[in-house]
């Protein structure tokens, strides 16, 4: 059984002047319990949105959403535990609270849920910074650290819950291209050795290459 299943997804959204955009026009895709698969597509083609739907952020107006063989494309249902249990998001932004530490940081959607960190906890953030070489910064804030350095407290922060799923939306789009690759090549690591699925979207040839897998959205569709 596939992690993910779309069959026949369908969104679509209206613009500044009320006209109706099919953004996406019916996307069917399987993705496999540890896969690495890149979405890639035009600026405004849909892979966010497409991204959004994977993460229950927002619901489709058609189709079918299994993850791990559980329906989640039914309006009204309260998403946000499988948001906080099954899946990690990793934004091209970071999004990190410049108040608490790299630590800290990646400790959030642990205490999202739980006053106090479990010492077991507490060991897992440690072993994910060692994983991703950044050991070295638990205790400094955001602003003082460099952007791969920042990218990867986020990709930590994403796994800390150890999901199913990890989405990826352009994380290496505010690098330069040393650090961009080194992000890719992390992911890559991290989907081998943790044995995470990991959906990534990216503009990039470079960074696509090292998913298992690359499809790309036009016209809505996936091809």
């Amino acid at each position: 059984m596939p992690l993910i299943k779309l069959s026949g997804i369908k969104k679509s959204f209206r613009d500044g002047e009320n006209h109706l955009n099919n953004v996406l026009r019916g996307i069917d895709l399987e993705i496999q319990k540890g896969e690495f698969v890149a979405i890639k597509g035009a600026s405004g083609s849909g892979k966010t949105t497409l991204l959004s739907i994977l993460g229950t952020l927002i619901q489709p107006e058609e189709g079918s959403y299994l993850l791990d063989g559980v329906e989640r494309a039914t309006p009204g249902i309260d998403l946000s535990s499988v948001r906080n249990r099954q899946i990690g998001f990793v934004f091209q932004d970071h999004r990190l609270m410049p108040q608490y530490t790299a630590l800290e940081n990646i400790l959030l959607p642990v205490l999202a849920y739980s006053s106090k960190v479990a010492e077991a906890e507490m060991d897992y953030a440690r072993q994910l910074m060692e994983l991703t070489r950044i050991s070295g910064v638990a205790q400094q804030y955001p602003a003082t650290l460099s952007g791969g350095e920042a990218s990867r407290v986020a990709v930590c922060r994403a796994l800390i819950r150890k999901p199913l799923l990890l989405l990826a939306d352009e994380p290496t789009g505010q690098l330069d291209a040393e650090n961009a690759w080194n992000i890719a090549t992390l992911l890559s690591e991290i989907n081998k050795s943790l044995q995470t699925t990991i959906v990534m979207v990216t503009h990039s040839d470079e960074t696509s290459s090292v998913a298992h897998r690359i499809v790309t959205l036009k016209g809505g569709l996936l091809q």
